[in-house]
């Protein structure tokens, strides 16, 4: 079965990650997938990797250039009125959702980004032929909030050998290699409204002998910048975009992710797939996959609770974390969904 994965991505985020980790597995599982996103230096990355895999990529300008010739065709976006083109090519379209859809903004916040959502993304969900989302919550608000019918659970998965735990004496060594003398929490978020780094911040000043690391480029980088001078934050590290991630988990002691919105969090999965406590907020979607007090800790995003539950941090928690990964969520597992998805969304035709 020929599936086109279809983006309107200029650069790197986790939507194309997705594809990169995906399309080979389930090209290897027996479908015949294909990439098309636009000419952008941005996506460069992800298009020689995909080739390299085997996968058929068009770079596109103009969408008139893409195959017809497909059954089926797998969109997801970065913004909402991109699908309006999308449905003008491919009035059949299959919707893949790996963004918030829900933000749990304090103040009423919540219910202007609900309005919104419902405003400029619903009316495209609605048309679709069907949705794929990554996590049974976000299916279930789509379905019971947004009265978005057809929608299925295509969970993430992380590769649970490149992010591991560090073998016996590989911690000390990463910690010389970023010079941490002292425990380090680490906070792997682009910085943009939802992800709450102010909590950061507060919660950093609490911990004045703990070292955080934050990666992650984004909108409010500046502002969080400034805001950690004012603060005398001599504790907290600004560490941008970072290939080595995997090292950067072996080498710290907790992740710290105070955030007020997600679908189904990469950066959680892979924190946990490194046996490292994850310290997150009790909204549907971190605690589908935190237990709390057995795989995690699920506080309030309020810096005292933050920073007592980072002191409570124990090495089980990650052990343990790190088992419910391997069981649920690594890519052959999270490929054979998909790939089940698609296969039943074929044969209905």
């Amino acid at each position: 079965m020929r599936v086109l994965f279809l983006s309107d991505a200029r650069r790197i985020g986790g939507s194309e990650v997705y594809l990169r980790e995906m399309l080979p597995r389930v090209k290897a599982l027996g479908l015949s997938p294909e990439a098309a996103l636009p000419e952008a230096e941005g996506t460069l990355p992800v298009r020689r990797a995909l080739e390299a895999a085997g996968i058929p990529v068009y770079a596109y300008r103009d969408l008139e250039a893409l195959p017809e010739a497909v059954d089926l065709v797998v969109a997801s976006a970065w913004y909402p009125q991109s699908y309006r083109r999308f449905f003008a090519r491919y009035p059949r379209l299959v919707l893949l959702v790996h963004d918030q859809i829900e933000v749990f903004y304090p103040l009423g916040g919540r219910y202007l980004y609900r309005l919104g959502y419902r405003l400029l993304q619903v009316p495209n969900l609605r048309r679709a032929r069907a949705v794929l989302t990554v996590s049974r919550w976000a299916a279930r608000w789509l379905e019971r909030v947004h009265g978005v019918k057809g929608v299925h659970t295509v969970p993430n998965g992380v590769d649970v050998e490149r992010f591991r735990p560090p073998l016996p004496g590989e911690k000390e060594a990463l910690k010389g290699r970023y010079g941490l003398k002292r425990p380090a929490v680490l906070v792997p978020a682009r910085m943009s409204p939802e992800k709450n780094h102010l909590a950061v911040l507060l919660t950093a000043r609490l911990l004045p002998q703990v070292d955080f690391l934050l990666v992650g480029t984004g909108e409010l980088l500046g502002l969080w910048r400034r805001a950690a001078r004012l603060l005398g934050l001599e504790n907290v590290r600004f560490l941008g975009r970072r290939e080595d991630m995997p090292e950067l988990y072996r080498a710290a002691d907790a992740v710290l992710l105070p955030t007020l919105g997600e679908n189904q969090s990469l950066a959680t999965l892979e924190a946990m797939a490194s046996g490292l406590p994850v310290v997150t907020t009790p909204i549907p979607a971190q605690a589908e996959l935190i237990q709390d007090g057995l795989t995690g800790r699920l506080v309030p995003p309020w810096p005292p609770r933050l920073a007592q539950a980072l002191k409570e941090a124990t090495p089980e928690l990650g052990l343990r974390a790190r088992a419910f990964v391997e069981r649920h969520h690594t890519l052959d597992q999270a490929a054979r969904r998909l790939a089940q998805a698609l296969q039943k969304l074929g044969e209905e035709g």
